[in-house]
């Protein structure tokens, strides 16, 4: 029994805790991309180039026909192989032996979002995954001297900030006619990877346009799981129908019952707008609605659309060069929807668009035209929505003071 003891205590908590204390730490990874440490294996990218398509692609890796479809199979509801990308990045990522057998590939959908397909003895798995992304929230201002785009531009703030704001206020102001003076202030955050590479621009945080002397809240706000931009009120920033079908080009000719034709040469009713513009610029939709027509007129519209809202309002986008993507007769489109493109078809002198809207049946002037607000801020979501609003207009007034013009990064970064 004295033994039976001695052997007992011999296996003791003691004797654990020392066994534990000499287990081997695992190493920690040197070389981790996409998610895998590749501290034992090989990667080599690629480019996505004209003539390249998926099957090619495997095949030019050492992949056999069979292999290749179960490797199809596998990454298809992650990433579609018929829409592969010119100059997107693939990788191989392979063992370190005398075959450099491949064990993963890597397909990047995107400067975030990639695709992997692992390869293993006997099975092909796939998934998708992203690299982490942090948040950083960045501010600028300035006063408009000749447009919004060069003004955002000198302010050293990204370019897209000057399309996001024009989308976000697209219902308030009409930006073919802000006026020097005109200014703004405005919060959003800026994606990076890697802490350094910027992506895009998130989301605008909090804005302040003023427009020929009147200022133009936008408060980000959510309800519905829908988020949305709100004036002081609580009303929707975003209205039925669009100030404009396109962004950032001058007006040429404008709604008229008498107005000198330079084709014709005589004088006849332009119950439209007329958009100079590039070709193959896009045209979007100024509400929800349904193509009506599709059609080409020779000695008139040339390639045209006619999209109908609702049973009082019906828009036409003449002279396009092409119709976009599945844009037929029926097609149900969205609000800022691209549903062609500029061109000069038809009486055309130059590439334009001729914008039209019909109230009744009846012709309108577009640029005159009043379209009524989406749904305000319900009234039992009012006193989050005002601590929302107070917090936005404290952080704007407080940076105002901080930075006095241009571009200026704010706070911490957050990582999602």
């Amino acid at each position: 029994m004295l033994s039976c003891f001695v052997v007992l205590c011999a296996c003791g908590p003691q004797d654990k805790k020392g066994a534990e204390e000499e287990e081997p730490q695992e190493e920690a990874c040197q070389w981790l991309e996409y998610g895998i440490c590749l501290d034992s294996l090989d990667l080599t990218r690629y480019t996505i180039e004209r003539g390249d398509h998926f099957a090619s692609i495997l095949s030019n890796l050492g992949f056999t026909p069979a292999e290749g479809e179960k490797i199809t199979s596998a990454i298809t509801p992650y990433l579609s192989p018929s829409k592969l990308q010119i100059g997107h990045v693939y990788s191989a990522i392979s063992e370190r032996d005398t075959a450099s057998t491949i064990r993963y590939l890597v397909f990047e959908k995107g400067r975030i979002d990639y695709a992997i397909v692992e390869i293993q003895p006997d099975t092909v798995l796939a998934y998708e995954e992203a690299r982490p992304v942090t948040l950083k929230r960045q501010y600028a201002e300035g006063v408009i001297t000749s447009s919004m785009w060069n003004t955002i531009v000198d302010s050293g703030a990204p370019v897209m900030l000057a399309l996001m704001l024009s989308d976000v206020y697209a219902w308030q102001v009409d930006f073919f006619d802000v006026k020097e003076g005109d200014s703004f202030r405005v919060m959003y955050d800026v994606a990076y990877v890697n802490d350094t590479s910027m992506v895009e621009i998130s989301a605008i945080e909090g804005a302040i346009f003023t427009h020929r002397g009147e200022e133009y809240l936008a408060i980000p706000f959510q309800q519905d799981s829908v988020r949305e931009y709100f004036d002081g009120s609580g009303n929707s920033l975003r209205k039925e129908f669009l100030k404009n079908p396109l962004d950032f080009f001058r007006i040429t000719s404008r709604f008229s019952h008498s107005r000198f034709h330079p084709i014709l040469k005589r004088r006849r009713p332009h119950h439209g707008v007329d958009y100079a513009a590039p070709v193959g610029t896009p045209v979007k939709s100024i509400g929800d609605g349904v193509v009506i027509e599709r059609a080409y007129q020779a000695g008139g519209a040339g390639n045209y659309l006619k999209v109908r809202h609702n049973s009082v309002y019906t828009t036409a986008y003449m002279h396009l060069s092409r119709f976009a993507s599945g844009i037929q007769k029926g097609t149900t489109v969205k609000q800022g929807q691209v549903i062609g493109y500029v061109g000069s078809t038809g009486l055309s002198t130059g590439p334009h668009l001729d914008f039209r809207v019909y109230m009744n049946n009846q012709p309108v002037n577009p640029l005159t035209i009043e379209s009524p607000p989406c749904d305000p801020v319900r009234p039992e979501l009012l006193d989050s929505f005002r601590t929302v609003q107070q917090l936005v207009m404290q952080e704007l007034d407080s940076l105002r003071v901080i930075n006095g013009g241009g571009v200026v990064p704010v706070g911490a970064s957050v990582e999602r």
